[in-house]
């Protein structure tokens, strides 16, 4: 590996270009003599994406990218390209599109005893070495992201390493502070700018496999104590960051910024993950960022962000984000990502002075080979991406993981679940979102063009009558919003049986205004033909939920769209204890007739002895069905069929749950519906 990383230093050595940049990234490294950078605009341009402009963002503002998968994709055959179509090398792409920091994790022995990797880049030091050498080729600094593991280590796990296994606590900052410091000499002699090292990912859990924050405190301070000889040594000026994530939670998130104090841990940066569509408000964003940076004196930045251009699946493993995730606010389109990029860059720098950054998270983790399950060759694709992921590396975790790691990636190893976040299409062009990074402090200039019709959702009730809009809101490429006359499909519409439940697609179009004349744009709407839900407040989203009978222990109404069926709200449950609790309304007034009573469930950890129900009681007969919850929104549906309703017009219909203690889970969309 030495004899390897000198050749291609000292083709680095004979790079004679050298560009002064708005970044100022010319500084040399041991290896890196001259560095090849580029200028950013100094005022708007004409592009193919809306970028409005960040006002007051400093020109040293981290413009980042995490790649840590690029050479395992490289090696699995993945091809990237430049804007005009031609083989380029994908580090000199992001340079010209404005990043100037680079992040890679670093897993300690990423590998079984044979040798096999486990997958999800096989990320260890050597590799962070020769990512961070190629960066420094074009003026890019590197982020260190330790996770102190040899796998994955986030909110779910944060693992020993197999190497630590068995040690006492002083043994394992030891081992910790000498691994920081040797990998840390390993990356920087290669030729890495190495300016940024975190201490760990994502660490509310825990670190290296302890919980304990006293425990927690002498790893950290260990970890920065190896960061400053190190800063010291080299020369290099570092900055240590500690990672946490769940910034939604604001008094969770404040708690650990107070115990980093309590703990006197030395460190520069207060990182979150930021995921839009897990982690609340961009308002809240800047509100909690800008509430640590004041009382703490600390910097503040987002080392993890994405967003979804598309809902498609291009490599045949599962995407982690799909339809159901998509904000209103960002359709799933190059656009879309633009703008929620953008704004959490805004977010941050909103902060002011001590907001000094953003890294977008595996931009470049696109397919081996696109995988289009209608093709002829399917199979074949498949089989080739498998045969990739499991001895390149480039799924995000291979079965020889499974020793390591066998209740998450010992059984669902596979692919890339990002590709439909990537800033590279599926073949490895650039996305046009990836110029983001180049405009966020002048902005663009383009055609105003409608961008993406806000959804339609069209609810009938049995045998009502299907209603259209004629006047549809658009919005624009530039983020004006706008109504335009919509042209509905009349066979499509006459088509809809009311008589009956079911949802119909119907399309339309409206007509847009563009220098060479009108384009159609197409619109489409979902009718859906539904039952009168006969529960009042029945997914919770209204404030007064009095109509709610909630008793027993262990309960909240949780603010979180993730952990949510539908809406931000839903019914929450967890506590150190066993849980015990009923949830139930009332109705009366009811026609007699028969009804049907279900809602939606999920969670997990509830133990073997959980007992849970739905229930509906009509005064005479209890009637119960049996449920349960098998992890993280994996919606179950438990329904009380042909509930009879007398004269007297009153049911009364709920849920039951009981758990061991640390169970969790959240309850939703309650429905009543007459049948008969």
């Amino acid at each position: 590996m030495k004899r390897k990383l000198q050749k291609y230093m000292a083709l680095i050595m004979a790079v004679s270009m050298n560009v002064l940049t708005a970044c100022g990234s010319t500084e040399e490294t041991e290896n890196v003599t001259e560095v090849i950078t580029y200028e950013l605009p100094t005022e708007a341009e004409e592009a193919e994406v809306y970028v409005e402009p960040i006002e007051n963002l400093s020109e040293d503002f981290v413009r980042g990218v995490d790649i840590s998968s690029i050479l395992v994709e490289e090696e699995s055959g993945v091809v990237y390209y430049n804007e005009a179509g031609e083989k380029q090398d994908i580090f000199q792409t992001l340079a010209e599109n404005g990043v100037n920091y680079i992040r890679v994790r670093v897993w300690n022995d990423p590998y079984d005893a044979d040798g096999n990797g486990y997958g999800g880049g096989n990320n260890d030091a050597a590799k962070a070495a020769e990512i961070g050498a190629r960066a420094a080729k074009y003026g890019m600094k590197l982020c260190v992201d330790f996770h102190y593991s040899d796998f994955w280590a986030d909110p779910a796990k944060q693992q020993c390493p197999k190497a630590w296994e068995g040690m006492e606590i002083e043994e394992k900052s030891e081992a910790l502070y000498q691994y920081t410091k040797e990998s840390l000499t390993q990356i920087i002699d290669a030729g890495a700018m190495v300016g940024m090292v975190q201490l760990g990912n994502e660490i509310n859990p825990g670190m290296s496999g302890e919980t304990d924050w006293t425990k927690k405190r002498q790893l950290l301070q260990a970890g920065s104590k190896a960061v400053r000889e190190i800063e010291e040594e080299k020369g290099q000026d570092i900055q240590i960051a500690i990672h946490f994530t769940s910034v939604d939670d604001k008094n969770g998130t404040y708690n650990n910024a107070q115990k980093l104090q309590d703990k006197e841990i030395d460190y520069d940066i207060f990182a979150v993950s930021y995921y839009p569509f897990w982690h609340g408000t961009k308002e809240n964003l800047t509100e909690v960022l800008k509430t640590v940076a004041e009382n703490y004196d600390k910097k503040v930045m987002v080392v993890e962000n994405s967003y979804a251009y598309t809902t498609s699946d291009g490599d045949g493993s599962g995407n982690s984000i799909g339809e159901e995730d998509i904000l209103p606010e960002y359709p799933a389109s190059v656009q879309g990502q633009v703008n929620e990029i953008r704004d959490v860059c805004a977010a941050v720098a909103a902060v002011g002075e001590a907001g000094v950054g953003y890294f977008y998270w595996e931009p470049a983790w696109i397919p081996v080979n696109v995988y289009e399950e209608s093709a002829e060759d399917a199979a074949q694709v498949l089989a080739a991406n498998k045969d990739a992921w499991e001895n390149k590396g480039s799924g995000w975790a291979s079965s020889y993981a499974a020793a390591y790691d066998p209740k998450d990636a010992g059984q669902y190893y596979g692919g890339s679940s990002w590709d439909n976040q990537a800033l590279f299409d599926f073949e490895g062009h650039p996305l046009a979102s990836l110029k983001v990074f180049k405009y966020l402090q002048c902005g663009t200039i383009v055609e105003k063009v409608i961008d993406h019709v806000q959804p339609l959702e069209i609810n009938v009730d049995l045998d009502g009558e299907v209603v259209l809009p004629d006047m549809v809101e658009v919005v624009c490429n530039d983020r004006s919003v706008e109504e335009h006359a919509v042209f509905w499909d009349e066979e499509a519409l006459a088509a809809i049986d009311t008589s009956k439940d079911g949802a119909y697609e119907v399309k339309g179009f409206m007509l847009q205004e563009v220098e060479d004349g009108q384009m159609e744009v197409e619109v489409q709407a979902t009718v859906k033909v539904c039952r009168q839900n006969l529960l009042a407040n029945s997914s919770f989203e209204e404030s007064d939920t009095s109509m709610w009978l909630v008793e027993g222990n262990g309960t909240d109404y949780q603010n979180k769209a993730a952990d949510a069926h539908s809406g931000d709200i839903s019914l929450h449950f967890w506590s150190n204890d066993a849980v015990t609790f009923t949830v139930e309304q009332k109705v009366t007034g009811l026609e007699p007739g028969t009804y049907e009573f279900g809602f939606y469930i999920q969670g997990g950890d509830v133990g073997e002895d959980a007992q849970m129900f739905a229930y509906a009681d009509n005064g005479k007969d209890n009637l119960q069905t049996v449920t349960g919850v098998d992890g993280w929104v994996n919606w179950q549906n438990p329904v009380v069929p042909d509930i009879t309703v007398g004269e007297d017009g009153a049911l009364t219909v709920g849920a039951s749950i009981s758990c061991a203690a640390k169970g969790w889970g959240t309850l939703d969309d309650f429905y009543l519906y007459k049948i008969d």
